[in-house]
């Protein structure tokens, strides 16, 4: 994915300090809480929120649907954009829960970078290698955060043998913590030569930051306690000896991940991973796409839509599409060509997101995530250009693994049902079929809970109570191929016969044999069990 040529111009200023980036993670190891404290720093809220919050303290900013303040978890991904020291921050927090990891493994197409959290008592979790295996297919670079120091955690070696172990990467420490657990009073920063120490006692201060020259500095005894200095000589000294140096170009190779120590509930740490993120993070990249890439330093606009999402303002049935811009310098008012319809589209209120508060976006560069509210017009996998026939390619859809039937509480509002089915398909958070034969709908999606979400939010936002009943299928497979072979596999499998929101053909199945019987008896038809977004 990173074209590092050295016959590459330079980005344009605005372009070069634009920093796009997802924030991955096993559920709890505190996303969420870090994203908070990014956009503390960034000057962008007053105060920060929490999941667990009580009382007067803040509830969080990307967490905003009820069901996600009900539960002290992400659902969907939400998109912030904010400055920092003279970089454009645009970050999207992903949900760590493996039901919802699909809407991940789509953000992950639209980012440059990965911060990847880790939770200093567990260390490195499946959920994190699963999203560790999706930025190691498309080669993003990685930063990572661990979290939670001031709780009892692991050794510091065995933290960083274990990153490297599970998933193969070259780890540099960017900061060594000092002490553990109650003991833990700060981080030496071995880039900067500095020791940065932490205040438990207000949260949502910067810690204080003493430069010191080298480990020999006398400075140091007035801060360290002398049994906790002893400790920090001996392991920096070892880590100095045994761990890579820092190589900014293996980093944005994918190849290597500086790691920081902190705790974030307590703002520690946060900044020093903000500023590595624009020292060390990619600039805006070159996107894949058909017929040609898209280098960002290109004059023209393009962009493309990773997501979309409906009703985020429960008043108003709205429809915002995610798009990441991936060349050009965009202005409010821009005619571009819809690629898929062939249909020019005049981009009259884009809006910049601060999760669920939004603001008008007045212009936009390559790199920029911006919202683009409309009627269902834009779907994922779309792609926005002045004129030219491009399309980005490699946005997933993935096959459900758990498929259920879902009627209306109430049999006269079947209608409204489908409309409301519609909207979620179209958002990506659930795939709807409609069997040729029969009525009612059949929901696919990947994680159980996610059928507890959709009950939630089509009662909340569309007044409807549904029930989902189980379904004698078990998958789903996209068929494709001649149009005579269609119709006579469509006209002898009737009853496994649906079609999806875009009036595609699916089988569905109830056991393996199925596909095996189908494979064999139609040599010339294609099952498959992901779809491009972009047909």
């Amino acid at each position: 994915m990173l074209d590092t040529a050295a016959n590459r111009p330079d980005l344009p200023p605005e372009i070069a300090r634009r920093r796009t980036f997802a924030i991955i993670s096993h559920p709890d190891a505190g996303k969420t809480t870090l994203t908070e404290k990014f956009l503390l720093y960034g000057g962008a809220i007053q105060m920060a929120g929490q999941v667990r919050a009580k009382g007067e303290a803040r509830r969080t900013r990307s967490d905003f649907m009820q069901m996600e303040k009900d539960r002290g978890i992400s659902v969907s991904a939400s998109a912030m954009s904010f400055d920092f020291d003279g970089y454009r921050f645009n970050l999207v927090d992903t949900p760590g829960h493996s039901d919802f990891s699909e809407d991940t493994y789509r953000t992950l197409t639209a980012v440059d970078a990965a911060v990847m959290v880790i939770d200093g008592a567990k260390g490195v979790e499946s959920q994190t290698q699963k999203l560790f295996e999706v930025c190691r297919l498309r080669d993003l670079p990685i930063l990572t955060f661990c979290n939670k120091m001031d709780r009892e955690s692991r050794d510091t070696f065995e933290i960083i043998d274990e990153i490297q172990e599970n998933l193969a990467i070259d780890v540099t420490p960017a900061t060594w913590p000092i002490g553990v657990g109650r003991d833990f009073i700060g981080c030496y920063d071995m880039l900067r030569d500095r020791l940065e120490l932490m205040d438990r006692a207000d949260r949502n201060k910067v810690a204080e930051s003493i430069a010191i020259e080298g480990l020999d500095d006398p400075k140091l005894v007035e801060h360290v306690p002398a049994h906790l200095l002893e400790k920090l000589l001996e392991e920096v000294e070892m880590a100095r000896e045994l761990l890579p140096k820092l190589d900014p170009q293996a980093v944005l190779e994918g190849h290597m991940t500086p790691i920081w120590f902190g705790s974030a509930i307590n703002s520690f740490g946060v900044k020093e991973l903000m500023d590595g993120i624009g020292a060390y993070g990619p600039e805006p990249q070159v996107q894949t796409a058909q017929p040609r890439k898209i280098a960002p330093e290109e004059k023209k606009v393009t962009g493309f839509v990773f997501k979309v999402q409906a009703n985020m303002d429960p008043k108003h049935r709205d429809r915002v599409a995610f798009v990441r811009m991936a060349s050009g310098h965009f202005k409010r008012g821009m005619k571009l060509t819809h690629v898929r319809t062939k249909k020019p589209m005049a981009i009259s209120n884009p809006v910049l997101f601060l999760a669920s508060d939004r603001e008008l976006a007045e212009e936009a560069w390559a790199g920029d995530i911006i919202g683009i509210p409309n009627h269902g017009q834009l779907r994922i996998g779309d792609t926005l250009t002045e004129g030219e026939a491009l399309r980005v390619s490699g946005i997933p859809s993935f096959a459900p693994e758990l498929l259920q039937g879902v009627r209306a509480g109430d049999p006269m509002k079947a209608k409204h049902l489908e409309k409301a089915l519609m909207q979620f398909a179209e958002e990506g958070a659930a795939k709807v079929f409609k069997p040729s034969i029969g009525s009612g709908f059949i929901v696919g999606v990947v994680g159980a809970l996610q059928f507890e979400v959709l009950a939630s939010r089509i009662e909340l936002e569309y007044g409807l109570p549904v029930r989902f009943d189980n379904s004698q299928f078990t998958s789903a497979r996209w068929v494709s191929g001649a149009k005579q072979a269609l119709d006579k596999f469509v006209e002898a499998n009737k009853q496994h016969i649906a079609y999806d929101h875009d009036g595609d053909i699916v089988y569905l199945t109830r056991l393996q044999w199925d596909i095996d019987r189908v494979e064999r008896d139609y040599p010339d038809l294609k099952l498959t069990a992901t779809k491009e977004m972009m047909v």
